[in-house]
Order: structure tokens, then C-alpha cells, then sequence
């Protein structure tokens, strides 16, 4: 094994002079495969609307093809899974990665073509190892098993031959053999549809397994890990998987997680963010410190960035990678081998470096609070909430807010709900100190909570253990890529939440 490990990190390190190349010339490869996805789609339905064989700049595509959200789509993505082709793009689809974004009700199916698996899905999947390797030459990640926690998918239409699911079930269902040989559990257990019975399938397989590295979503990775320990009666997964080294995480941030993490595994353990989503693999972290993600850019997408404040026009200016700054928070929007066709894909980011381009994900165009003017963004609740833990000794499994909106009987304010791993100390004291972290975070909700004029105090419940886990289930959303949504400005959620705490 040890022989193994040593070949394949070496060949699988090979990519990294690519990698360069493209941190280089970044423009000049954004520019050549703006060339390559418009002249593949010159014939499809949709390059024929919009006259693809006349676009010969970037300028021209924006002033030519409209900003795309999933419901503009829809309707030929409907098409798709009815199994009519040649729609958005030339190749066939006959994969749809189903996915909410949040626990809402409606589902978004977004088409995954096989350039899309191979030039972009995998391909980040390889580059995460190549980034890893060379930055850890000494690993033996590939002396044991991966471990992968994903989703499931099924049938969509047996006369179309098309078929829906998780992303990362998706993936795979199609990786090459070579990797299946060293994953964990085999493809019939990780592809179990009925969440908690998988869980138990795989927790009952992979403890008797070397496992060097696992995968997922750090909140149901989570689940899984502490089953384990339970059913083994340890209280850190070294004990079981001692030659453990990597967490790839990615779909939620890692910041209300991390506590979680340093208590059950080893204090070697090494954390890779991904920015991986139904849409497409965007991002890696590339270096063993920092909280950033380097934008891969030849993965078969065009990106353009639209600040928030052009979210909601009708025309909004976007921008091209040449003309982004840093600290200023956009709004990502793709062109993709996969028919997506500058497509909102909902998440926000600022660059924290553009040479390279480097990103850090903030939010959701939909999931933040902005019902007074405070503009709260996903990154200022994890970061206030890891201080006021850090002060009040607790640690969170999971959160949510939203406004409590002015009325007669009412008080304008923020109403949180958090499920703890670790009670603080006093709620009363967590509660002021996430109130100073969030103005000294967000000037906008500074300003608002100025001598209690238009904003009170936040109100934080501490809900019973399970609580947000018993929501996602009572709305059939366990396990994949599905997860809690952070912020929002309706109450939706909230009040859903609060009936099963009651």
C-alpha cells in the first residue's frame, strides 16, 4: 500500500502545473472557453434563439442573452427530462441533480451533462487531491479508504431513460473503477435512499475499515461520526480510523461546525473547503491556511459577477472576472457545459485576492436579512456566533433566524433559534455577545440597533436537542445536500421550527 500511495500522489500531482497555468492567465482562459461552450451551442435550440453564430464577444453575450434564474429555465429543462435533446446544449442529458438549495418545497433539476461530470465534477474531484498532495508531500491519504457521504437518486422518466438525484450521488454513481476499488461503503449502502437506515449501514460498515479521508457535508458528517463513536462507545474517531487525515468539506459553512470537529478527531486532522454544488465545481481551498477558496477557472464555466445591488433588475450590469475587487460582495453567475446559460446560481462571495482569484462564499441572494435596512449576511451570523460561543464556552449544532417585523403589538428585532452541542454559560451573556459581534461585524446592523431605535436586542431560544433534525425529516429533507437555512426574511421557517420545539 504503502508503494501505492506513493505512485498515486505523485501522477495525481502532475496536475498542478495546469493549475498554475491558469492562475497565470486567468483571463485568457475565461476567454477561451467563453469561445468553446458559445460554438458548441451554436445549434442547440437555444444558441439558434439567441443567434450564437453572431456572437463574437463577451460584450455581445451580455447584451444578447439575458441573467438566467431556475424558473426562466424551467421550462426547457422540463423538455429535457421528458427526454427531447439538442435543448441547451448538444450533448444528451440524461442526469438531473435535484436540489432545493434550501429545505423549501419546490425542487430545482439542474441538467448534468457528461462534459460536465468529466471536465468539471471530477475533474475538481482530482484537482482537491492534486492541491492536497502537493501541499502535504509526506500523506498516506491513499493508503486506506475513502469514505464519501452523499445522497441517492432514482428513476425520472423510464421512457426517457433520465434519471434524478443528489449531486453527489450523481458523481457517484459515475466515477471511474479505480476509485470504487477504494471507497467506502460499496455503491449499494452509499446510494441508500432512507437516510437513517443508511446511516446505520454505513456507520456498522466503515468502522471496521482504514479509513484515511472522508467527505460530505460537515453537518450530516457530523451525524454519521457520532453514531459511530455511540455504537462503539469511544469519544474520538481515532480510536477507530487512526490513520484518518483529511476532512473535504463543503455545501455549509465549517465555521458553527469546527468546535465539533476538534473534539471528536485527531488534532492532526487537516480541513479542505469545496465549493461544490448541483450547478457545477467552483472552488478549492488551496492553501493550509486561510479561509478562501481559489475560483477554478477551466472547468468548462464562464463566470460573471453581478453586485447585490443590481439583484432584482430586470437588466442588471454584470461583470467580468478582469473587473472584480475585493471585499465587495457579488452575486456568481455561470455558463456552463451543462446548458446553463448565464445562470444566477443564487450564491453570494467576495474576491479576497485577485491575483490569484481567490473567493470566500457570504450568503444567498435569497438567504439573508434585510428587513430594516441591516443587510445580514450568512458570514456575519457564523462569525458572530463562533465569538459568542468562543465567550460563553458553548458550541452550536445548528441555527436559523429571522425578523420579527414592527407592528402594533410587536418590536422589530431578530429572533434566533439554536440548537447547542454545549449550553452557554448564560444565555442572557451569549445573546449580548452575539448582539456586540454582529455590530462590530455589519455597520449596517450597527446602525440600526442604535440606542434601540429601529432594531431591539436579538431574542435567542435554545431549542431541545434534535429539534432541527426532526424539521428536515418531518419535510422528507435528511441527508445529501439538503440543509438548514441560516437567515431569512420571512418567518416561514421560523414558526415551523418553534411548533415542533413547543
Amino acid at each position: 500500500m504503502p508503494l501505492l500511495n506513493s505512485v498515486i500522489s505523485w501522477f495525481i500531482r502532475k496536475r498542478i502545473h495546469q493549475i498554475e497555468l491558469f492562475m497565470k492567465y486567468p483571463q485568457e482562459v475565461q476567454e477561451e472557453w467563453f469561445d468553446k461552450l458559445v460554438t458548441e451551442a451554436r445549434d442547440t435550440e437555444w444558441g439558434k434563439k439567441y443567434d450564437y453564430r453572431s456572437i463574437h464577444t463577451e460584450a455581445d453575450f451580455r447584451n444578447r442573452v439575458p441573467v438566467s434564474e431556475y424558473n426562466d429555465l424551467k421550462p426547457y429543462i422540463d423538455r429535457l427530462r421528458k427526454g427531447e435533446q439538442n435543448i441547451l446544449w448538444p450533448s444528451d442529458v440524461r442526469w438531473f441533480a435535484k436540489s432545493s438549495g434550501t429545505t423549501g418545497d419546490k425542487s430545482k433539476f439542474i441538467p448534468v451533462t457528461q462534459e460536465a461530470l468529466d471536465e468539471c465534477h471530477f475533474k475538481g474531484g482530482k484537482d482537491l487531491l492534486s492541491i492536497y498532495c502537493n501541499n502535504n508531500p509526506n500523506t498516506l491519504i491513499f493508503s486506506g479508504k475513502w469514505l464519501g457521504l452523499g445522497g441517492s437518486f432514482n428513476l425520472d422518466d423510464a421512457h426517457a431513460d433520465t434519471y434524478h438525484g443528489d449531486v453527489s450521488a450523481i458523481i457517484m454513481e459515475n466515477l471511474p473503477f479505480w476509485i470504487q476499488l477504494i471507497r467506502t461503503p460499496d455503491l449499494s449502502v452509499a446510494l441508500m435512499d432512507e437516510w437513517e437506515a443508511k446511516i446505520e449501514r454505513i456507520a456498522n460498515i466503515t468502522m471496521e475499515e482504514d479509513v484515511t479521508n472522508i467527505t460530505g457535508v460537515p453537518s450530516w458528517m457530523l451525524v454519521l461520526l457520532n453514531r459511530i463513536l455511540e455504537l462503539k462507545g469511544i469519544k474520538n474517531v481515532s480510536e477507530i480510523w487512526p490513520n484518518l487525515e483529511l476532512f473535504v468539506h463543503g455545501g455549509v459553512s465549517f465555521v458553527p461546525y469546527r468546535d465539533q470537529y476538534r473534539r471528536i478527531c485527531p488534532p492532526e486532522m487537516n480541513y479542505l473547503e469545496t465549493y461544490n454544488a448541483s450547478e457545477g465545481f467552483f472552488g478549492i481551498q488551496d492553501r493550509l491556511v486561510g479561509d478562501d477558496m481559489l475560483l477554478m477557472l477551466d472547468y468548462g464555466i464562464y463566470y460573471e459577477f453581478m453586485p447585490v445591488s443590481e439583484i432584482g433588475n430586470p437588466h442588471p450590469h454584470t461583470l467580468g472576472l478582469d473587473q472584480v475587487e475585493t471585499d465587495v460582495n457579488y452575486a456568481m453567475i455561470i455558463s456552463t457545459n451543462a446548458g446553463l446559460w448565464r445562470y444566477l446560481i443564487g450564491d453570494t462571495l467576495v474576491f479576497t485576492s485577485t491575483d490569484p482569484y481567490r473567493i470566500r462564499i457570504t450568503g444567498r441572494t435569497r438567504n439573508f436579512i434585510n428587513a430594516f435596512g441591516e443587510e445580514l449576511m450568512i458570514e456575519n451570523a457564523d462569525k458572530a456566533l463562533a465569538i459568542a460561543c468562543e465567550k460563553s464556552h458553548a458550541m452550536i449544532k445548528d441555527y436559523t433566524a429571522a425578523p420579527i417585523y414592527l407592528d402594533d403589538k410587536q418590536f422589530a428585532a431578530h429572533e434566533w433559534l439554536v440548537e447547542f452541542e454545549t449550553q452557554p454559560e448564560s444565555l442572557e451573556y451569549f445573546t449580548e455577545i452575539l448582539d456586540n459581534a454582529l455590530k462590530s461585524l455589519n455597520s449596517d446592523y450597527e446602525a440600526k440597533r442604535y440606542h434601540n431605535m429601529i432594531l431591539k436586542p436579538p431574542i435567542v431560544h435554545s431549542l431541545k436537542s434534535g429539534t432541527f433534525y426532526n424539521w428536515l425529516r418531518e419535510k422528507g429533507k435528511l441527508g445529501g445536500q439538503h440543509k438548514v437555512p441560516r437567515l431569512s426574511n420571512d418567518r416561514k421557517y421560523v414558526e415551523e421550527i418553534l411548533q415542533i420545539d413547543s
